[in-house]
């Protein structure tokens, strides 16, 4: 059982807090406790998400979007009554309690488990020419670049099969030799891959195009060129429960205005705002698609997920986003790529004493 002292934030916590809690340690929930180490409340990636989506700020107290009615138990219950629970109330995770309240433990349904196989098809984005990176991407496509003790494509990789994520369709173009011979099928990976080998440059939704078979299942898309710890299995959930046709993953994108702002109304000052701080969601570069959206994107036509997108609410289709607050970092420019290599061991190198 991972180190669950990790998960512990104090009543005076932040919503900023509790995410890079959640996002040291691999347990997917911060227990709030008072200084006798009483449990108040509980928050997962869900409560967070939801209440960026309702306005909340990253300084908000916790307190705010933690749940307080929650299942717990004690530290010496049946285990095998307790996955017998977990998993007909859809629970990840169970804090134990002693007597009066306080925490003495956490069960993960990773504790008891392995993570299910699952049969959504990821489909990874690695065809683009990484011109912002040369001299770097000269002689070796921006997937394959080594961001700590491995190539970046391996890495996402490993964050979906870790999930149960299995079948992988990776669409590539230049130096696309170079991907294929590094993958292969992906058996010495424990996984299966397929290519989509794209004659010209398509965008992130067009490559899609080149699958011949319609999905079973919400297919996952996501650029090659992320270092990220989202929660894959709740954005797939999360798409489901908004029953959307197209599902965008979003970051909250801070901009402050650095002069003084003023409003002009017929020559004519309306307001002054001194420096002031737009904020927005912007783009994260992951997308849920539903099988029949998938299906319908024509074959060898240049198309970007935001047109798809774009197309989609034109038709009255329902799109969602799904806030992200975990790691996440476009390896585009070079400092980029220097700055992920030095969050590597912290976000991705797994501890011994965890």
């Amino acid at each position: 059982m991972k180190e669950w002292t990790s998960a512990l934030i104090p009543v005076t916590a932040t919503v900023r807090d509790t995410a890079e809690t959640l996002n040291r340690t691999s347990l997917q929930i911060a227990l709030v406790a008072d200084e006798q180490g009483c449990l108040k409340g509980v928050i997962t990636d869900g409560d967070i998400r939801r209440g960026l989506l309702a306005g909340k700020t990253m300084e908000s107290p916790a307190a705010e979007i933690m749940e307080t009615e929650f299942f717990s138990a004690g530290p010496d219950d049946d285990q095998a009554a307790l996955l017998a629970t977990m998993r007909s109330r859809d629970i990840r995770q169970v804090p134990l309690l002693d007597g009066k309240g306080r925490v003495v433990g956490l069960r993960t349904l990773f504790d008891i488990i392995t993570p299910a196989r699952r049969d959504n098809w990821v489909v990874l984005m690695a065809g683009g020419l990484g011109q912002r990176l040369r001299p770097l991407t000269e002689d070796c496509p921006k997937p394959l670049l080594n961001v700590g003790n491995k190539p970046l494509l391996k890495t996402i990789l490993d964050q979906f099969a870790s999930y149960g994520f299995t079948k992988f369709y990776i669409s590539v173009n230049y130096r696309a030799d170079m991907v294929e011979d590094y993958f292969g099928d992906g058996s010495k990976h424990g996984v299966e891959i397929r290519y989509l080998r794209e004659k010209a440059q398509l965008g992130t939704a067009g490559a899609v195009g080149l699958i011949e078979e319609k999905p079973d299942a919400p297919i996952f898309v996501m650029n090659g060129d992320l270092l990220t710890k989202v929660d894959f299995p709740g954005m797939l959930d999360f798409h489901l429960e908004q029953n959307a046709r197209a599902t965008m993953a979003v970051r909250r994108f801070e901009f402050q205005v650095p002069y003084g702002v003023v409003n002009v109304e017929n020559h004519r000052i309306t307001a002054l705002e001194e420096k002031p701080t737009h904020k927005f969601f912007v783009n994260a570069g992951i997308y849920v698609l539903d099988p029949d959206v998938a299906a319908a994107i024509p074959k060898n036509e240049y198309l970007d997920m935001p047109s798809l997108f774009g197309r989609l609410m034109d038709k009255g289709e329902p799109t969602a986003a799904f806030p992200i607050h975990e790691y996440w970092m476009d390896i585009g420019r070079k400092q980029d790529f220097d700055q992920a290599n030095f969050d590597y061991d912290m976000h991705f190198c797994v501890r011994e004493d965890l």
